[in-house]
This record gives structure tokens, C-alpha cells and sequence, in this order.
């Protein structure tokens, strides 16, 4: 058997990286088009309705990905009643996502979602037993002070809407931390059973409350699942053909898209807050993956790093 020149295998190994970012900076634009697009639909129409189209057009899209992998394995799930507790916080966390775009900006939002590894990192000594040392202890605490600075707590500016958004993001990081629990399951079945369960939710909720949709707004309606559906592809097969660490820190360039499309299409001019907190946020979270992916190359932590995060989109 002849051995593959080593020049031949550094430059498939540079082009399948330089593929991988490409691959993620084009998931996250997807991302953020997809919370654009949300954000402009929930203004005029209810939170329930979204959700319930959205999933069904996801689904949609889904399906000749379960029938290829096999449609048994949907319902053949390890650890039923963790993945139960998984839907119920995905549905609330994709609620709590399009509740809070109605009120706020969408870079306020992103920012408070983009804290989630954050918080992932705070609370994974106690529920996954991980080690967490004085290094990453003081970057958890910059990221909270950073969260402190992006909220501004006052009786003005701690409003409902930017509690629910602090809520919503904390239930996506103990959707991160299931993520990593139940990491041997397929991605097809998470995605799967998140979609039906914010389907279900949405279904209830247009029961009570339904506004007829335009033609042009069910087209758009469809297109969010479809571009969900879409990033989570792109982001999936960049972490395939590149190496965590080179492509995950790339999830921050979702809140530039944000702050570019909340101005150009909402009129969103960033405060000085939010911008001085994200920059917290941002560089506490580089840290502690970069930390992160240090150890586990040491052999000091065995838990793969998941901190891949895609504001709403990850609902899918």
C-alpha cells in the first residue's frame, strides 16, 4: 500500500480546514438571518404561531434525513426521561428567544445568549463532576460582570423582557450541558424531538390565539425552519472538516450580524452597555473554550468542550 506524501495530506488537511470556516461563518449568517427574519414575524404575529409554522416546516425539511438514517432510531432514545427534560427546555428556551426579539434589540438578545458557555462553564462542576480551576474560575466571573454591564440593573432597565431573555439563555446552557450528557445520541433525533416538542407548545398556543397569514409571511414563516435547518447543517459539517478550535470561536461573529441587521433593518443603534458587557462576554468565553481545549489535550478533562452556540437557531 503506497503512503500518502505528507505535503498531499497538510494541503487536504488546510483546504478541508479553510472549507470548515468558510462552512461556520456561512452557518452563523444563516443563524442570523433566521432571528431576523423571526424577529420581523413576531411583530405581527403571536409567538405561538412562529413557532408552530416554523416547526412544521423544519420538519419538513427533516424528514428525508430520518428516513435515511432510519426512522426507528427516532423513538429508540437512551436516557428517555433526560431527553424529556431537554424538549421541555429547548421549547422554552426557543419561547423565551422570540418573546424577548418582540421588546429588545436583537444585538441585547444575542448578547445575553451568547453567555450560555458561560454559564455552562459555572455550573458543569456540579451536575458533570468537571474540574474547574482558578483560571477559568475568573474568566466565569468577568463573563457574569459583563452580563452585569450588558443588562444595566435598574428599576428602568431591568424590565421583564431582559429577565426572560437572562432565563432563556440560562436554559439553553442546561441544554448545552444535556447536549454533552447525551452525546451519544444522534443529532437527527435531538433536532428531531426539539422541533415536534416547540411544534406542540406552538400548536396549543395558535389554538387560543390565530391572525391569518399572508402568502408572502407563510412563505417566510417556512423559510425560518428551512434556514434553521440549513445552519445547522452548515455548522455541523464545518465541525467536520475542521477542528473545534479553529471554528467554534467563530459563533461570535453572530453578534456582528446582529448589530448590522438590527440597524440596517430595525433601526437598532447599539448601546455603549451592551457593547462594553459583549465585549466581556466574547472574551470571557475564548477564554474558557481556549482554556478548555488546552486541558483536554493534556488529558485533563475527558468531557469534549461543546460550545458551539447559535442563539435561537440552535432550536432549530
Amino acid at each position: 500500500m503506497t503512503a500518502i506524501p505528507a505535503s498531499i495530506s497538510n494541503t487536504a488537511a488546510a483546504s478541508a480546514a479553510r472549507n470548515g470556516v468558510l462552512l461556520m461563518l456561512l452557518g452563523m449568517l444563516m443563524f442570523a438571518l433566521n432571528d431576523v427574519m423571526g424577529k420581523w414575524l413576531v411583530s405581527t404575529y403571536s409567538v405561538g404561531q412562529v413557532v408552530f409554522i416554523r416547526s412544521v416546516a423544519a420538519l419538513i425539511v427533516l424528514a428525508p434525513f430520518i428516513w435515511f438514517n432510519g426512522p426507528e432510531k427516532i423513538v429508540q432514545v437512551d436516557r428517555p426521561q433526560l431527553q424529556a427534560i431537554r424538549v421541555i427546555l429547548s421549547t422554552a428556551e426557543v419561547f423565551a428567544f422570540y418573546f424577548a426579539v418582540v421588546y429588545l434589540p436583537l444585538a441585547d438578545v444575542m448578547t445575553y445568549w451568547l453567555a450560555a458557555p458561560i454559564y455552562v462553564a459555572a455550573i458543569s462542576p456540579f451536575l458533570l463532576k468537571e474540574p474547574v480551576g482558578w483560571r477559568r474560575w475568573s474568566a466565569i466571573v468577568a463573563g457574569f460582570a459583563g452580563v452585569v454591564i450588558a443588562l444595566e440593573p435598574s428599576s428602568q432597565a431591568l424590565t421583564p423582557q431582559a429577565v426572560i431573555s437572562i432565563l432563556g439563555s440560562m436554559a439553553f446552557a442546561f441544554l448545552l450541558v444535556l447536549g454533552r450528557t447525551l452525546r451519544g445520541t444522534p443529532d437527527t433525533t435531538l433536532v428531531f424531538w426539539q422541533i415536534v416538542g416547540a411544534g406542540l407548545a406552538g400548536l396549543v398556543w395558535v389554538g387560543f390565539e390565530w391572525t391569518p397569514v399572508s402568502p408572502r409571511d407563510l412563505i417566510l414563516l417556512g423559510l425560518l425552519g428551512v434556514v434553521a435547518m440549513l445552519a445547522h447543517v452548515l455548522v455541523n459539517r464545518a465541525l467536520k472538516l475542521a477542528d473545534a478550535a479553529t471554528v467554534a470561536p467563530l459563533q461570535y461573529t453572530l453578534l456582528f450580524w446582529a448589530i448590522l441587521f438590527g440597524w440596517l433593518v430595525f433601526g437598532d443603534v447599539p448601546r455603549l452597555s451592551m457593547l462594553a458587557g459583549s465585549g466581556f462576554i466574547v472574551a470571557s468565553g475564548l477564554f474558557i473554550f481556549f482554556r478548555e481545549q488546552q486541558l483536554k489535550r493534556q488529558g485533563r478533562i475527558k468531557t469534549p468542550a461543546e460550545t458551539v452556540v447559535a442563539g435561537s437557531g440552535d432550536s432549530a
